[in-house]
């Protein structure tokens, strides 16, 4: 088992690589909000503006929950995808519309659905943690299980759903369940801003342990840190990350895991206080320069969650190569 030994050799690597990571955020951030800028600056500017800082609350959220979960499970191929919180959005997004009609979903106050749909992922984390992890204190990939058996079970629910409601209201939710950055309310910006940075500093707080409990449960245990309560703890870190990330935009199934596994390949890290920010980095340079590809040439003529989803998959499918081999 590799240790994370930090020599003054990685030690510069590291600084290099998220020096570099951090001017190619800035450069793709730059590119998006000032090229191809006509009319009215003042406005335009302040669009492009909100988008970024959609871009970079969302980024954050994705890519920091990534390296955790990967970090608690013990494996570079998993992402908090897999327990089935895209699955449950969108079955919270189908049910509205197969219950109340497209005009409901598009109407309501944007908070209030806002908050319904990540208070619903929460409880529903909650309850599979404590379920799980309660008294019995049932082994983790238990729960990953049973978080792949649950998201298969709310997504065939969703296409059940989906094949009863009328063609026009499933043209409004398809639209829905693309991840997008053009409508998103500045209220719920907010909001979401203060959730992630609220989780980022926690997460912050808990990296030297999360550096032992990377090594695996019996090392953390053997050098005196409490196993079971770091993960808890990170559990729900990723519950609200995942939660509030999806509930902005929408899912964007393979971001976290193409920005956390090439976070590793280019800082050589393995602390979370390197890992985490790199990550971070990476993940606003993918969603800012992919936007600026998406609106200055493709025209907004596909979602940019379908590249990332399209250039993600094809990455994973190198992972599982590669690690097959090993």
């Amino acid at each position: 088992m590799k240790t994370a030994v930090r020599t003054p050799v990685a030690s510069r690597r590291e600084h290099r690589a998220l020096l570099l990571l951090a001017l190619l955020a800035v450069a793709a951030a730059a590119a998006f909000c000032f090229v191809g800028l006509v009319g009215d600056w003042e406005y335009a500017l302040g669009v492009r503006f909100r988008k970024i800082a959609t871009m970079v609350v969302v980024g954050a959220g994705v890519a920091c929950s990534s390296v955790l979960f990967q970090t608690v499970t013990g494996n570079r191929i998993l992402t908090p995808a897999i327990m089935g919180f895209e699955q449950l959005f969108v079955l919270v997004q189908t049910l509205i519309v197969f219950f109340f009609g497209s005009l409901v979903l598009t109407t309501t106050d944007p908070r209030l659905l806002f908050a319904g749909q990540v208070g619903v992922m929460v409880v529903f984390a909650g309850a599979l943690y404590r379920w799980l992890f309660g008294r019995t204190g049932k082994d983790l990939f238990v729960l990953v299980l049973a978080g792949v058996v649950l998201g298969t079970l709310f997504g065939s629910l969703s296409s059940l759903a989906a094949r009863l409601i009328n063609p026009n209201d499933f043209v409004v939710l398809q639209d829905s369940l693309f991840a997008s950055f053009n409508q998103v309310d500045e209220s719920l910006l907010a909001l979401s801003a203060l959730l992630v940075a609220a989780t980022l500093a926690w997460t912050a707080r808990l990296s030297r342990r999360l550096d032992v409990v990377a090594l695996g449960r019996d090392y953390a245990l053997n050098l005196g840190v409490d196993h079971a309560s770091v993960v808890n703890q990170t559990l729900v870190v990723i519950a609200v990350q995942v939660s509030v990330s999806t509930a902005l935009v929408g899912p964007l199934t393979f971001l976290g895991l193409l920005v956390a596994n090439l976070a590793r390949q280019l800082t050589g890290a393995f602390r979370h206080g390197t890992l985490v920010p790199a990550a971070v980095l990476l993940s606003v340079a993918v969603l800012a320069g992919g936007q600026a590809l998406l609106e200055r040439v493709f025209t907004m003529n596909t979602a940019l969650s379908v590249i990332i989803n399209f250039i993600g998959g094809a990455y994973f499918i190198a992972l599982l190569i590669r690690e097959s081999r090993r």
